[in-house]
Parts: C-alpha cells; sequence; structure tokens
C-alpha cells in the first residue's frame, strides 16, 4: 500500500512539475547547455542537451530566422522559424521528455513568459540496407533499421492505404521507448487487436531495448521455449501478414518488426516461398519440415538403438559400425554430446566473431576437430557424419527463433534416449506434442491449422497451392474480411478475341 502511494505521489510531482523546475533539475548535468540570446528589446533563453543536438541545424535553421524575429509573441515566432517538428509547450514533463530526446527549448523572458520546442536532434539513422538474417535471393532487398518513422514508411509504401492505422504507446520508465501498433482496419479481428494492445499497456518495466525482449513479456507462455510471435525484419513480410489480419508493432530503435498470432508451421514458411512457383515452394517446404524432423531425433535415434535396440541394425550396416566404434571407450551417449556440444561451439563462436574470421573459425574448425577427435579414437565417424548432416539441417529453418528452439530441444531428446531408448524418444515426442497443444499466441491456438483441424488452411501450410487457390484469408485470424478475391474469376479463362 505504501509502494503503491509512493509511487502515485512521484507520478504527481512529474505532472505537476513546472518547466522552470525541468529546466533548473537538467543543469547539473555538464552536457546541458543553457544560454541568453537577446534580440533588439526581446530577450530569450535557449536550453538543450549538447550531446543530442545537431549544432549545425542550430546555427543554419534556428539562431538565423530568430534574429530576424520582430514580434513578441513566441506563438508568431515560430511560424518563421524552417523547421518542421516545433510547437508551443505548457507543461513541464512535456518539455522535460522533449529535451531529453534531443530537442531545444525556447523561452520568451518578456512577459508573457512563453516556451516552444524544436526538434534539431541528431540524424543517427544508418541507411537501408540488405537483410542479414532473412537474406533471400529473389524478391525485394529491403531491410528495416533503427528508425521508427522510416520502418513506418517502409511498410506505408507497400501498403498505401487509408486503413492502416497505427497507435503509439511510450514503454519503460527509463528507456521512454516508443512503440506504434499496426493493424489493417476492416480486416484485422478486433479481438486480437485488443488483446495485443492491452498486454503492451500493461508492460512494467524500466527498460525496453528492443523489440525482441517486449515479445517475449507479452508471449502466452513465457516458460515455452517455443517462440509464440515471428520477428522479421523484411518489410514486405509485414506488409503481407497486416493484410492477412494480423497484427504487429514496432519499438523505436529496433531494426526487427513482431507480429502475431502466429502458428507453428508459420515459421517453417520462406518469403521465397511466394516469389517461385508453386511446386518448387512445395518441395522446398516439405525439405525443410524433413531437415527440422532429422536434426532433432538423428542423433537421439542413433544412441537409442545403439545402446538398447541393437537388434535393430541391419547385418550391411552392423559390421561398419562395430568398425567405426571398436577402439572408443566412451558409451554413445558421451560422445553424442560431445559432438553436439563442438557443433554448438563452433557455431556460438563464428557466429560473435567477425564475419571472415568466423567463417574460417566454422569451417576450418570443423574439419580439423572432426578429424582429429575419429582419428584419437574419441568418437566415431559414422556419428561425425549424422551431427554434421543434423547440424546442416537445422539451418534449413528460415526463422532465426525456430532454428535456436531445435538446437535446445535435441539435448532432452538425447538424454532422454539414453535413458529409455526408443521409449524414451516417443515420451519426449509425446511431451513436445502436449506442450504445443496447450500452447496458444495471442490467445489463438499454436498447432493450428493441423489442430484444431483448419483444413481450408492446409493450402499454405505444408505446401503452397497456386495463388488462385488461395482466395481466403487464413480462418484461425478471423478477420473480418475473409475474401481476398472472387476464386472463379480468377480462374476464368480468357481468350484472345474476348
Amino acid at each position: 500500500m505504501l509502494l503503491r502511494w509512493m509511487k502515485e505521489k512521484i507520478k504527481y510531482n512529474e505532472k505537476t512539475e513546472s518547466i522552470d523546475d525541468v529546466v533548473n533539475s537538467l543543469k547539473s548535468s555538464d552536457d546541458f547547455v543553457q544560454f541568453h540570446h537577446q534580440i533588439n528589446q526581446h530577450e530569450y533563453r535557449i536550453s538543450y542537451f549538447s550531446t543530442l543536438i545537431d549544432p549545425d541545424r542550430v546555427i543554419r535553421d534556428f539562431l538565423p530566422y530568430l534574429n530576424k524575429a520582430e514580434s513578441n509573441d513566441l506563438a508568431i515566432v515560430i511560424n518563421s522559424i524552417p523547421i518542421n517538428k516545433k510547437e508551443m509547450v505548457t507543461k513541464g514533463y512535456h518539455a522535460k521528455e522533449a529535451l531529453m530526446r534531443g530537442q531545444l527549448l525556447l523561452e520568451s523572458l518578456t512577459s508573457p513568459k512563453q516556451y516552444a520546442l524544436f526538434e534539431v536532434s541528431i540524424a543517427s539513422d544508418r541507411e537501408i540496407s540488405q537483410p542479414e538474417v532473412e537474406f533471400s535471393v529473389t524478391g525485394p532487398q529491403e531491410s528495416f533499421i533503427e528508425a521508427l518513422d522510416t520502418n513506418l514508411s517502409l511498410i506505408r509504401k507497400r501498403l498505401p492505404i487509408g486503413e492502416l492505422k497505427t497507435k503509439k504507446l511510450v514503454l519503460g520508465k527509463l528507456t521512454k521507448t516508443k512503440i506504434a501498433i499496426l493493424y489493417v482496419e476492416g480486416i484485422v479481428d478486433v479481438e486480437n487487436l485488443r488483446t495485443m494492445q492491452q498486454r503492451l499497456e500493461a508492460i512494467d518495466f524500466d527498460q525496453i531495448i528492443d523489440s525482441g525482449s517486449i515479445a517475449q513479456m507479452i508471449s502466452d507462455d513465457s516458460l515455452s521455449v517455443f517462440p509464440q510471435f515471428v520477428n522479421t525484419e523484411r518489410p514486405e513480410r509485414v506488409a503481407a501478414v497486416l493484410a492477412e489480419g494480423k497484427v504487429a508493432f514496432i519499438a523505436d530503435g529496433s531494426p526487427e518488426v513482431v507480429f502475431g498470432p502466429t502458428t507453428l508451421v508459420e515459421f517453417f514458411s520462406s518469403l521465397e516461398d511466394y516469389y517461385l512457383g508453386w511446386q518448387v515452394a512445395s518441395f522446398t517446404r516439405l525439405l525443410r519440415f524433413f531437415a527440422v524432423t532429422f536434426s532433432t531425433l538423428a542423433s537421439p535415434i542413433y544412441v537409442a538403438v545403439l545402446t538398447y535396440h541393437y537388434e535393430l541394425i541391419p547385418k550391411d550396416l552392423l559390421g561398419p559400425i562395430i568398425g567405426s566404434r571398436i577402439m572408443i571407450p566412451f558409451p554413445p551417449i558421451i560422445e553424442a554430446v560431445f559432438l553436439e556440444l563442438t557443433i554448438e561451439l563452433l557455431r556460438e563462436a563464428g557466429a560473435r566473431l567477425p564475419t571472415k574470421v568466423g567463417q574460417t573459425i566454422g569451417i576450418v574448425g570443423g574439419i580439423v576437430i572432426g578429424q582429429a577427435s575419429v582419428e584419437a579414437g574419441l568418437t566415431s565417424n559414422i556419428l561425425l557424419i549424422i551431427v554434421a548432416l543434423a547440424a546442416l539441417a537445422s539451418f534449413t529453418t528460415p526463422i532465426y527463433q525456430i532454428g535456436n528452439t531445435i538446437r535446445i530441444i535435441r539435448f532432452p531428446f538425447l538424454l532422454m534416449s539414453a535413458w529409455f531408448g526408443l521409449i524414451g524418444i516417443g515420451a519426449a515426442l509425446l511431451f513436445t506434442i502436449v506442450h504445443l497443444l496447450h500452447l496458444q499466441s495471442l490467445g489463438r491456438p499454436y498447432l493450428s491449422p493441423i489442430y484444431p483441424p483448419r483444413f481450408a488452411d492446409w493450402k499454405d501450410a505444408f505446401i503452397r497451392l497456386p495463388f488462385s487457390w488461395m482466395s481466403s484469408r487464413p480462418v484461425y485470424l478471423r478477420a473480418q474480411k475473409k475474401k481476398r478475391f472472387n476464386f472463379f474469376e480468377a480462374n476464368k479463362k480468357h481468350d484472345i478475341d474476348e
């Protein structure tokens, strides 16, 4: 009760603080600049943080036009200064927030006392570059950057409609991070939008750095290793999911957009699936499902068969396996864990080192360590091949978050296979399926369209059918406008003479 009263009192003091009190409190910082500027009979006081403003803009766009001002009314003076973002201010908390974001405070000391804010912050936005995480050979080659307004423009360029709406929030007591919620009015399910907005508004955290941390805070099950929202750096993916009826949000300072609700199947869908023919896309998508299954179960099955079920090994394969393991002193589980950890160490080292050095470490380190471990009798060459193929298969997932999940769940499967054999693998698989059945994304089933079965959505789940077959938006999104186009008109053939 006392803590709540203290929070309310602090909030009350912030709301009632005057602009002069704010300026006096900020003076103690060495990078806070304040000086007087007199023009004829008019006296002004200018305040700003020298580390946040662009001095060239102050000298070029602000002071020369302020010197030409003849009126005593600050509301008239600001109209003659050619800076786009400017406004009169009367509240202390408003002035404090603006100063901390790189704005300049102009104070008229002659009666009546007035205050105005000018946007002269340093332009620190980097140029729009190619995607690094979700790279594709075909399709657009633009990615988001760390500027909220630029990211919004990239999306609006692809959805130039008035129905694309944004709702802005400020999260983080210390960071004051700007958040923008995006949706298409008339298509989005109102309940999904309300749930997303309520969860974002309920965040009570001091430091908000990236959109990925926000996604964890608003997840339905924060203890699950499976991602419940999709992070993307590609504007066309965001535009596509907004047109389907999903909700997205952007955090200022983050180069990724988060959207939901999502499903497990969606993490195996790549943007290239829609840029290539549907036959190629369907084959590639099925290949990804097989690769992830192989990556998760290959090493555990090897350990289970060699530990408990060696009678399942074919006679032709029994000789090579015995020959590869005859000098190895460790049981299969130790051998498998050693190789899996080696692969993870190489992967982590390659990701943290500079690009060229990381590539060299990954290739040379894998060859040298693998060959040395086989020659030293620590691992068998057959398991080395299996682990290498499993690691390679885990890279086929087009979304980075689900790749990390595959890396983690492989180890519980390994331990269960060492303890109980194939029965342990079956138990671990059953536990994973039950967990996925209970998992939700923004309150929607995570395993849809598999369960609950939505057969209408299967046309873009495990395979991708032609665009003329996808006339309806996904059922699980409950979009207000369910149809995209007329199916029969799209499939109607027109002769040349018609």
